[in-house]
């Protein structure tokens, strides 16, 4: 189907519109992607699928294309691998899911976190890494390699599939987030076998787990995380979607999920775009087990989350005890030590 009736099908109109085939969608992204639409067709493409909202079917086929032209990460079969990715950026909160991931990568879990940092206002996770003196910008070949040896590592979305990047940054010429941000945090570079998506957007909850069953994966967690990441909130009861064997379960996980009291949103509380040193700092300290109360409390949580996605304990609760001593035992610590160590064959990339 040319692209000139794709667009046809898409932008009727709100009652008109129909959604694309799986066949059909895999068409579209061929030409995004290769270049066979002009830039008024995917302009036109991306705003017709931000009125009309895409479908279960539009959102697992474009992102099935959209893996096919890049290969996986070189990751052994059996690690205990977690897809973790993290787009949303922060206005208001800090980033635990930095800390936590750590935590939980010192734990037992190995924990691939990507993204991109191109949101004007709201830093993203590779800032702060970055300021902890963890590699954001390393090749795919030494990010594997990253994986297998610290068992953490960070992806830049625009070295491993610059053409998704490229339409992620298409943000800023259009002035809204289109299908390729869903897209993004379904890419899961290293094929793992349990991915943990956070959105804010309410249509894309149920649609996103329902992607994520089409496309196959194992175990997946859909969170209406804190400020868009998937993170679970100290000061509130999170909504979640666990998928597990094709099997989709609402949950509500709040802080007595983990034997904490609910903590005010103060502990929560991030910094200014100017001052990532400060976060950096933030998190070193809770991580080197100086932080004690609500701050330390809201890394653990989502630590234990990470390591319930890894398969590293029965239950949220089991695997918070895990997490606990990692932190206090100082293995966190160590972990944190390890990873600002120059990456593995980073001189090849």
């Amino acid at each position: 189907m040319p692209i000139q009736e794709i667009l046809a099908k898409i932008a009727k109109g709100p009652k008109a519109s129909k959604d694309l085939t799986w066949d059909e969608s895999k068409q579209a992204m061929k030409a995004l992607i290769e270049g066979e639409a002009t830039p008024a067709q995917v302009g036109a493409f991306l705003i017709a699928m931000r009125f009309k909202s895409e479908s279960v079917t539009e959102l697992a086929a474009l992102t099935a294309a959209a893996r096919q032209y890049v290969p996986p990460l070189a990751v052994p079969k059996g690690t205990a691998l977690v897809d973790v990715p993290s787009y949303a950026g922060k206005q208001d909160t800090f980033h635990a899911l930095v800390a936590a991931s750590i935590v939980a990568a010192s734990a037992g879990a190995t924990v691939l976190m990507h993204g991109f940092d191109g949101i004007p206002g709201r830093p993203g996770s590779a800032g702060v890494l970055k300021e902890l003196g963890i590699a954001v910008d390393s090749a795919p070949h030494v990010v594997a390699d990253e994986l297998r040896k610290k068992s953490f590592a960070y992806l830049d979305i625009g070295l491993y599939h610059p053409p998704v990047y490229r339409f992620l940054e298409m943000r800023q010429e259009l002035g809204v987030r289109n299908v390729f941000h869903p897209i993004a945090r379904l890419l899961n570079p290293a094929r793992a076998s349990a991915q943990v998506v956070g959105l804010s957007h309410p249509p894309h909850f149920e649609k996103t787990a329902e992607a994520l069953r089409m496309l196959g994966c194992p175990r997946g967690f859909i969170i209406r995380g804190v400020e868009g990441d998937p993170e679970l909130s100290l000061s509130a009861v999170t909504r979640v979607l666990e998928l597990r064997d094709e099997r989709i379960t609402p949950l509500g996980v709040g802080p007595k999920d983990f034997g904490l009291p609910f903590g005010h949103s103060r502990d929560m509380g991030g910094f200014p775009p100017a001052q990532r040193e400060k976060e950096a700092d933030l998190l070193r300290r809770i991580l080197q087990h100086q932080v004690q109360g609500g701050p330390k409390d809201w890394v653990l949580m989502n630590a234990a989350m990470l390591l319930y996605a890894a398969g590293k304990g029965e239950s949220l609760s089991a695997c918070y005890p895990k997490a606990k001593a990692a932190l206090e035992g100082g293995a966190a610590a160590r972990k944190l030590e390890e990873l600002t160590q120059a990456p593995v064959g980073a001189a090849k990339s």
